[in-house]
């Protein structure tokens, strides 16, 4: 059962990991591409949480990413076995360990899709509020009910 879960989860660290190290190999901090298009590259350095919110609390965020790490794999169980369910928390784990090693390592996360009205994001943030929505969808009381 925890082998869709955790291959989820090592994709989605291995993909945001290359995409950031592609974006630091060929983009200089704060260059973009694309910066009419719709969807750009932009290199970024978030220090912060979500939308750069925070920079102080940089222990606070390892923290929590340990936390819901340790929570998935210790009672992810609880949520059922179907393969999307596994996925998605499986998306959210592999986020969560993804930036949480950045910035324990580097201190932050490189941010590098740009919407031009949204903040600047990466592959592991998308992972995890993917699969947070995913989650509460799934979730909900009478989805839980018919997805059984």
């Amino acid at each position: 059962m925890y082998v869709i879960l955790l291959l989820t989860a090592l994709a989605v660290v291995g993909l945001d990991h290359l995409t950031k190290w592609l974006v630091v190999q060929h983009l200089p901090l704060g260059g973009a591409i694309g910066a009419d298009a719709p969807v750009s590259i932009h290199h970024v350095e978030n220090r912060g949480a979500a939308f750069g919110f925070g920079p102080q609390f940089q222990w606070l965020y390892l923290i929590v990413a340990a936390v819901v790490s340790i929570y998935i794999l210790a009672a992810g169980h609880r949520f059922g076995s179907g393969w999307l369910r596994l996925m998605l928390l499986g998306g959210i784990l592999g986020g969560a360990l993804s930036n949480g090693v950045d910035r324990l390592v580097q201190g932050y996360v490189v941010d590098f899709v740009d919407l031009h009205w949204w903040p600047v994001f990466n592959v592991a943030d998308s992972a995890i509020v993917l699969g947070v929505i995913g989650v509460v969808v799934l979730f909900r009381p009478h989805a839980a009910h018919e997805a059984s």
